[in-house]
């Protein structure tokens, strides 16, 4: 009991002595955060930062922020890298800065990036995260045209345990090849890595970047609770085992490129997500190479679908070997069991492709086109109500862009 009261005097003392310091420049903010104890905040003065190449690092549990939300707007060759522990920074704006690194690089452990905006231009990320258990949210990214990810999350060697939440990724324009994710999770060579990246409760609107919206590429990292909106593409779990995609949102409203879930891999549960008016399917259930390298496509195998509900887009809604003959892609999906879910098409057909060993289908429901009997779906001619998005473009990005 005395070292809790010890511990929360320390604490309390702390904040008392905190100070918010203000700063004009990146050069001020090296010279500051040299001294700055627990608990202070620099303060960075509300107007245009130009070619300021900002490098937060030497301290712990130390702010910085905007003296108005909003009203600090770093252009030019503007960046800003984040190194340590327990910093916070919130209430910046990028706009249409121009760099070949990341417009934001946080390094450390527990640091936050929250109420900040980073609109255009061509920095390699909008942001990079690497350490361990850091958090991005209520942040609005859109606007990306050149190569490389709006967002990449680095997979270095253990499991990183990253948040990202309540964030607005608004408008991806098309790329035109690859390249053109709007979050990645991990690399090719690092996909037999945990990341346990959480992605949740974020609002993914027009993001037609390329055909991977996410692209995972790590094991056992959570995308739940999501909304995709008018979005050209699909979720992709695209190399790495153990992933979960739960209780997702899409309404693609028929956009052209538009689909649902691709699955790559080994032991992921893909459950109670709601995929509507997509053009290209919902599941895509990939065939593999025969001791692929890393780069390939790993055979999709221990999958579970299950009590998701898909409606009103066109069959075939499930492509039960997708890939199969190309690319070197000889290995059919093995042991996946598909049950609880509903199926709601405008045409048939409701299945593409050929099942591969163990395809277990329980308690499946469809609409009653007249398709063939299949055993594990029953048909009917009720279609349940589509649920709401379990989050709105009111919930997430920066409080201060909403007033």
């Amino acid at each position: 009991m005395k070292c809790c009261v010890l511990a929360w005097l320390l604490a309390a003392a702390q904040w008392a002595c905190a100070r918010e310091i203000p700063v004009s420049s990146a050069a001020d903010i090296a010279r500051e955060i040299k001294n700055a104890m627990a608990g202070d905040a620099l303060v960075m003065k509300n107007g245009a930062w130009v070619d300021q190449a900002i490098d937060l690092k030497g301290a712990s549990n130390v702010a910085l922020r905007a003296q108005t939300p909003g009203q600090v707007i770093l252009t030019g060759a503007s960046s800003l890298r984040v190194e340590g522990e327990g910093l916070l920074v919130s209430g910046l704006r990028f706009d249409h800065a121009t760099s070949s690194h990341p417009a934001i690089e946080l390094f450390g452990s527990n640091c936050r990036l929250t109420e900040t905006a980073i609109e255009g231009g061509s920095h390699k990320f909008f942001v990079r995260l690497h350490g361990l258990s850091n958090r991005v949210d209520h942040c609005y990214f859109a606007g990306k045209t050149n190569v490389d990810p709006t967002f990449q999350v680095e997979v270095e060697g253990r499991a990183n345990f990253h948040r990202i939440d309540h964030n607005l990724f608004g408008h991806r324009p098309p790329l035109g090849k690859n390249g053109g994710e709007t979050i990645r999770v991990g690399y090719s060579h690092q996909s037999m890595t945990n990341s346990g990246t959480l992605v949740e409760l974020n609002v993914f609107d027009e993001c037609d970047g390329e055909l991977e919206i996410i692209s995972s590429k790590s094991c056992e990292n959570i995308y739940r609770q999501n909304a995709f909106l008018n979005c050209a593409g699909t979720l992709t779990l695209r190399h790495g085992n153990r992933c979960r995609v739960e209780g997702n949102y899409f309404d693609a409203g028929h956009k052209r490129g538009s689909g649902g879930i691709r699955i790559i891999g080994e032991d992921h549960v893909i459950a109670n997500n709601y995929i509507g008016a997509v053009e290209m399917g919902a599941f895509w259930i990939t065939s593999g190479i025969p001791n692929s390298e890393l780069k390939g496509y790993f055979q999709a195998r221990n999958i579970l679908i299950v009590s998701n509900i898909v409606a009103n887009s066109p069959g075939p809604l499930i492509q039960l070997d997708a890939g199969i003959g190309t690319s070197g892609r000889t290995l059919r999906p093995e042991n996946i069991a598909i049950r609880d879910n509903f199926f709601a098409l405008n045409k048939a057909p409701l299945l593409k492709g050929t099942e591969g060993a163990n395809y277990k289908w329980e308690n499946n429901l469809a609409e009653d086109l007249g398709l063939p009997n299949h055993a594990g779906i029953s048909y009917q001619h009720l279609t349940p109500a589509p649920p709401k998005p379990p989050v709105t473009k009111a919930e997430v990005g920066p409080t201060w862009q909403k007033h």
